[in-house]
């Protein structure tokens, strides 16, 4: 019983230190370059020296003008993430990604509140219509306040031909010794939603430029 045992164990050993050398790494720099990983962004002003950061990017075959509507109506009660609406659900979240973009959605300001479920928000920091979002707060655990603040900022930068950049960036700053514990593996979630709703963005923007037959 001990050979199984020990066997299991140094698995268990080796696929922990394979996820931080190497998963950990990638997740938290998904399709980013190492120019955009560096890069000082929009809201990195907020969190100056983070505990935790991840930028992730993706190329969208379309002007920032294109892509902008769609990340101004993100939201619980608005656009939705673009991502796994049926996972989300399963905690409450009560989202429903739009496949359009609607006007009465587009009227961002600083200050306001992007929801992530019905009883949990994020405040807008920074809006620059066309080339930047920047949410701000933390997830309560029920009635003890996030042992964190964060910051999730979407920035769009226009590339040669007609093309744009998508970077979401991520900066953590712990307020309590046990954070780690609880944002590492939100980071973990972060990533599988976060990919999927860069190309949800992504695919959405790229059809809605495409000529109608």
């Amino acid at each position: 019983m001990k050979r199984p045992a020990a066997a299991a164990g140094a698995a268990a050993i080796g696929s922990a230190a394979a996820y931080l050398l190497v998963g950990r790494p990638w997740q938290l720099r998904w399709g980013a370059t190492d120019e955009e990983r560096d890069a000082t962004l929009d809201g990195d002003d907020l969190i100056a020296n983070p505990d935790l950061m991840a930028t992730r990017a993706i190329t969208v075959g379309t002007s920032a003008e294109q892509v902008w509507p769609w990340i101004a109506q993100l939201g619980q009660r608005r656009g939705g993430f673009y991502s796994y609406d049926v996972l989300e659900n399963l905690v409450g979240c009560d989202i429903h990604s739009a496949d359009r973009v609607v006007p009465e959605w587009q009227d961002l300001k600083v200050g306001d509140q992007v929801k992530l479920h019905p009883e949990v928000g994020l405040d807008v920091a920074v809006v620059e219509p066309g080339r930047a979002l920047v949410l701000r707060g933390g997830v309560p655990m029920g009635a003890v306040p996030p042992p964190y603040d964060t910051t999730w900022a979407f920035v769009l930068q226009e590339q040669p031909k007609g093309t744009t950049r998508l970077l979401v960036r991520e900066r953590y700053v712990y307020t309590q010794r046990w954070a780690p514990f609880m944002v590492e593996p939100v980071a973990v979630v972060a990533f599988v939603m976060t990919q999927r709703m860069l190309r949800g963005i992504r695919d959405r923007a790229e059809r809605s430029c495409r000529p109608t037959a």
